[in-house]
């Protein structure tokens, strides 16, 4: 039960890298059928069996239970390896995404609340881990939006100390032996309670930056949204004045020619009068001849 589903780790499923452990023919691209998901599928189908195995002939049959311990231990080692082929070829899916952390938490709590079905096993362990394991996945929800709460060293070691623990309990241990696995058990629990407050720890601070990234961005996006109205309300104000300057270039324009089409009338009416009192004079003067 690694921090990172193991299909989903890993990258956008490009073709591998020619010469792989797997080759191109192997692994091509990443589909639902590739090998880390058919892993994870064995995983899965393997929960209901082991089950039946370790309680099978009363549930206290040593022979029983070491197939159940055969079949715990398959579902350990393709947690291992799918989550390594997942990296390596970068297989990702959505399928892979979901389905590697329910088969992971499936066949732990499956084997822990069977051993204290059985009597094996306190509850209170059993409570501890499950509790545990449920509340950092949904935490992991919690913070996906975010950020991805990468897998610790610690919780690789929980992991090992759990796996270790709970197939030694499926044995049919006794003597020093027993006892071994007790305190084996213990440390897993130790290992559990750490690792989880660790990462309750991380989930809080990427939470936090992620929150503050969001309100930088905002801020950031309503800051150009205002340039662009300050903008745009400064281009109808200049468009306004030239308007205006343009309208009152006019209304000069036509004061002045008016002004000059009364001055040619004062001229015409200037002359008319010229003319009248030329011939007046002309007239006075026959007269007087």
């Amino acid at each position: 039960m690694t921090g990172v589903p193991a299909s989903a780790a890993g990258g956008s499923g490009a073709k591998p890298v020619r010469g792989g452990k797997l080759g191109t023919a192997a692994v091509n691209q990443a589909s639902l059928w590739n090998i880390a998901n058919i892993l994870t599928m064995v995983r899965l189908l393997l929960v209901p069996g082991f089950v039946l195995l370790l309680f099978h002939n009363g549930g206290y049959d040593p022979a029983w239970r070491s197939f159940a311990w055969a079949a715990f231990a398959i579902a350990m080692i393709t947690d291992l390896f799918d989550g390594h082929l997942a990296r390596t070829y970068n297989l990702v899916t959505d399928f892979g995404k979901i389905a590697d952390p329910i088969a992971d938490k499936a066949i732990m709590g499956a084997a822990l609340v069977s051993l204290s079905v059985l009597g094996d096993l306190p509850w209170w362990i059993t409570g501890v881990i499950i509790a545990r394991e449920l509340g950092i996945t949904l935490m992991r929800f919690w913070v996906i939006r975010h950020a991805v709460i990468p897998a610790s060293r610690g919780g690789k070691l929980k992991t090992l100390a759990q796996g270790t623990a709970v197939g030694m309990y499926v044995l049919a241990l006794t003597g020093p032996l027993a006892t071994l696995r007790f305190w084996m058990m213990m440390v897993a629990v130790v290992l559990t309670v750490v690792t989880g407050l660790d990462y309750v720890r991380q989930a809080v601070v990427l939470r936090r930056k992620g929150l503050a990234a969001e309100r930088a961005a905002v801020a950031e996006r309503a800051a150009k949204a205002t340039e662009a109205l300050q903008a745009a309300a400064a281009g109808t104000t200049v468009g306004g004045t030239a308007e205006g300057t343009v309208g009152a270039g006019s209304a000069a324009g036509a004061v002045a020619g008016a002004t000059d089409v009364r001055g040619g009338v004062t001229d015409v009416r200037g002359g008319v009068t010229d003319v009248l009192g030329t011939a007046e004079a002309r007239d006075a003067a026959e007269a007087e001849r």
